[in-house]
């Protein structure tokens, strides 16, 4: 039983549990957690270090495979770059060949022959992109076109009159220009 007469605080109530450890401010907690010391630090950052390098190494290995790689595509590419024109220039090697063999072959029979040829040494040229130039009525260009002479002419100046050598074209790049005659303004022509 209590004791009415007991005046010290709280005398007259229950017992209360005991209060468990107050555990530190998480800020301190945390920081102590966090904070390793120097030998763990130095460890930690020889560990990223020796990371890094083999990263490093391994991105430079296949730099370098990726470099001799392609040199050896660019050597390939070199030698080989005429296979698909040697391959369309065998026919017409064989087309010759056979009209030096034909002992009695008439005229119209050559004819008729290198005609075949002259069509088989065309189509090779076309699909090695070698394009024929032949301007006649154009607008002379001297990156395409070399004149040789001018002439007196009706209409329009610096128009090709005349082709005296086909020229070529190697997709957009000037293989050997056509030799041309170009148009001068006529005597009486005013010039504009």
């Amino acid at each position: 039983m209590q004791n009415p007469q007991d005046t010290r605080p709280g005398a007259g109530e229950p017992p209360q549990p005991a209060a468990a450890p107050q555990a530190p401010p998480a800020g301190e907690a945390a920081g102590a957690a966090v904070q390793p010391g120097p030998e763990e630090r130095l460890a930690e950052a020889e560990r990223k270090a020796a990371e890094h390098y083999e990263a490093w190494l391994r991105a430079k290995a296949e730099m370098e495979n990726t470099r001799r790689r392609a040199q050896e595509d660019i050597a390939k590419a070199g030698r080989f770059a005429v296979d698909k024109f040697a391959e369309a220039m065998l026919p017409v090697k064989d087309s010759l060949e056979a009209t030096l063999k034909a002992e009695s072959a008439t005229l119209e029979n050559l004819r008729a022959g290198v005609e075949l040829t002259l069509r088989q040494l065309a189509a090779g040229l076309q699909s090695a992109g070698i394009v024929e130039v032949d301007p006649v009525g154009e607008k002379f260009d001297p990156h395409r076109h070399q004149a040789i002479s001018t002439a007196e002419a009706e209409g329009e100046a610096n128009r090709v009159l005349t082709v005296l050598q086909k020229g070529y074209m190697l997709h957009e790049r000037v293989l050997r220009p056509a030799l041309v005659i170009v148009s001068r303004a006529g005597g009486g022509a005013a010039a504009g």
